[in-house]
């Protein structure tokens, strides 16, 4: 399947996850309509449970995050977040970036994943990404990064694949802030441990394992 679609989600609970029901939730997301491949996330330091899923539409990824989705957050009795991007635009730029979403076949395991994102409004043939990705290249440890073009807000940002937790740090804590300073813009990150969703990810087709 082609896919035209990303969704990301991040629950609003504290569970370590190896406690968390990914089985289950996982043989249950394997039967919504359009669903190609999810990559289980893991917040570092507050254990936090989300994913970065692939979709062959928009229509059926819509239908995930207002349907399927804040059903199985009602079960937890939490709060979530959601956010739809437009896979379509950003093909280019992230296959330039050795994106494994787009066919890029990673040599190194990843060992953590961070998600950005820019609270701009940026169409995505407008942005920047031709200058930033040569600076990108040389971040120590990335491995590869999917751009990420907001559905309706053109909001920027990626999931970026990165070899170690202590590159992925380094890149969200340090490295990002700047990139955000000279948009002059607030910006959202998050860091995830790749090592203990790997099996979950690997049942759900993630590409990062393929």
């Amino acid at each position: 399947m082609t896919q035209e679609a990303f969704v990301y989600t991040e629950l609003q609970i504290s569970v370590p996850f190896e406690e968390a029901p990914w089985s289950e939730i996982s043989a249950a997301i394997q039967e919504q309509p359009g669903f190609i491949s999810k990559t289980w996330l893991s917040g570092v330091g507050n254990h936090s449970v989300g994913g970065f899923y692939s979709f062959d539409s928009m229509e059926h990824a819509q239908a995930f995050v207002t349907g399927y989705f804040p059903g199985e957050a009602r079960k937890f009795g939490v709060a979530h977040n959601t956010r739809l991007f437009d896979a379509r635009l950003v093909k280019e730029a992230s296959e330039d970036l050795n994106s494994p979403h787009f066919g890029a076949r990673l040599e190194t395991k990843p060992g953590a994943f961070v998600y950005t994102e820019v609270q701009v409004s940026v169409p995505f043939e407008k942005a920047p990404w031709r200058d930033r990705n040569p600076l990108l290249r040389q971040q120590p440890g990335l491995l590869g990064k999917t751009w990420l073009s907001g559905l309706n807000t053109n909001t920027l940002g990626g999931i970026d694949a990165f070899d170690t937790l202590e590159h992925a740090q380094a890149f969200a804590i340090d490295a990002f802030p700047k990139a955000a300073a000279a948009m002059n813009a607030a910006f959202y990150t998050r860091v995830f441990d790749a090592e203990i969703t790997e099996q979950a990810s690997r049942l759900l087709h993630s590409p990062y394992y393929a």
